[in-house]
């Protein structure tokens, strides 16, 4: 495949609009499809990702059997058949999903009346998923609106040992501790509040033609670390909704594969990105684009790698996503001076990683995060007004900002 093209490196500052929209999913029957690929959608669409979270092994939780979980996520992308992907990527044990339903939330874990509607894996209710697999089910019937809030229902059958999930949601879900209660309409067996995402690690919808999305490959900065809980305010969030507003972006589905402590090159706090990279970014169904901002715990690690060796490791990361004909974006690694390990040999290397993002013209495009939430007077260091008080995370203010930075038009990827 021939090397994808962006226009070269631009950034823009432009104001986010917020659209909301709700959820519609129509009464049909369900077609079939493998367990281990995403079923092709109908010939007027394209299966485009329109919420993903990366998993890894949850350490606060073990896998447990008889209870529902009720997690609630936001669309991106708007479409018809709605598929989910469920994971034990990370389990040592067998996971069998009794049912799953996906349902439009009202408030709480409630949902809207007459919105509940039963998933299936091809054709049967229940699916069980083998340590390591993964699992998307069948199309439904319906259409999903951008902007929603879903909730999907999981009735966990059977399971032991680690649980796959999503560690740091920033969005509360709920469980329904004993039984299958994945069809109900009420929030009355949901009795716990949990802040993680178990087992769904990605929703899909058929999308008209010719649209697209974009995945954000990140640490605990697009995961979204600091912002303001249950208000979808991560960077990739506003990042969303300027996508849906703006009419000449064939770019709509964004996944969110944020790992807050994760690193280029070492696991840690989830795989490294170079290791992640395939399951998180290249398996998602119509990305077209990677937006990679990744080094910030490499560089404040101790003992931390050379540039040479995070150059090295974006090289590699630009070459697999260009072969499986994705484009990447680089952002430059915004400043930190303040945090507790930062260093003047860490701040070196940052700035030698960030002279390679913007001048090497290895990446399609270049969005310069470093450049727009700097203090101009300190420019080690984050602008207090951007800054959430611990000098490395932004805080709703500074991931809006960071959204607007993005040029959207350039996320289209032409030659794709």
């Amino acid at each position: 495949m021939n090397r994808p093209r962006l226009r070269r490196p631009v950034v823009h500052i432009l104001t986010a609009v917020a659209v909301a929209a709700s959820t519609v999913l129509t009464a049909g029957t369900a077609s079939h499809a493998a367990p281990d690929t995403a079923p092709a959608a109908p010939a007027a669409t394209a299966p485009v990702v329109t919420w993903a979270a990366s998993t890894d092994r949850l350490s606060t939780a073990g896998a447990a059997p008889e209870r529902t979980y009720r997690l609630i996520v936001r669309t991106s992308a708007g479409g018809s058949g709605l598929r989910i992907r469920l994971s034990n990527t990370f389990g040592d044990q067998p996971v069998t999903f009794g049912r799953a339903y996906a349902g439009l939330r009202s408030t709480g874990a409630a949902l809207v009346p007459g919105s509940n509607r039963p998933l299936a894996f091809r054709g049967a209710p229940t699916v069980t998923v083998a340590p390591g697999g993964s699992v998307y089910s069948d199309p439904l019937p319906g259409t999903v609106r951008p902007q929603s809030d879903l909730a999907v229902s999981l009735y966990v059958r059977s399971a032991g040992g680690a649980a796959t999930g999503h560690k740091m949601a920033l969005q509360t879900s709920y469980i329904a501790p004993v039984g299958n209660h994945a069809a109900d309409v009420s929030a009355t067996p949901y009795t716990q509040q949990i802040t993680s995402w178990f087992y769904l690690d990605a929703v899909t919808v058929g999308a008209g033609r010719g649209t697209g999305a974009v995945a954000t490959l990140g640490d605990s900065i697009t995961d979204g670390a600091i912002s303001t809980a249950n208000t979808n305010r991560r960077w990739p969030d506003f990042l969303a909704r300027r996508l849906l507003a703006d009419p000449g972006s064939p770019i709509k589905g964004v996944a969110n594969e944020g790992i807050s402590g994760n690193k280029i090159l070492t696991d840690g706090s989830g795989q490294s990105a170079l290791k992640r990279l395939d399951r998180d970014v290249l398996s998602q169904r119509g990305v077209r684009t990677m937006i990679l901002l990744e080094g910030v715990n490499d560089i404040k690690a101790n003992p931390a790698p050379t540039a040479a060796a995070l150059i090295a490791a974006y090289e590699q990361l630009i070459g697999r996503s260009h072969a499986a004909g994705i484009c990447v974006v680089g952002a430059t690694v915004m400043p930190y001076e303040g945090w507790r390990e930062w260093s003047e040999s860490g701040e070196a290397v940052r700035q030698e990683v960030n002279a390679f993002i913007r001048h090497s013209g290895a990446f399609d495009a270049v969005v310069d995060f470093d450049e727009a939430l700097k203090d101009p007077v300190a420019p080690n260091r984050m602008l207090p007004a951007y800054d959430s008080g611990d000098h490395l995370h932004p805080n709703d203010v500074g991931m809006r900002l960071m959204s607007d930075t993005v040029d959207v038009r350039a996320l289209g990827c032409a030659g794709r």
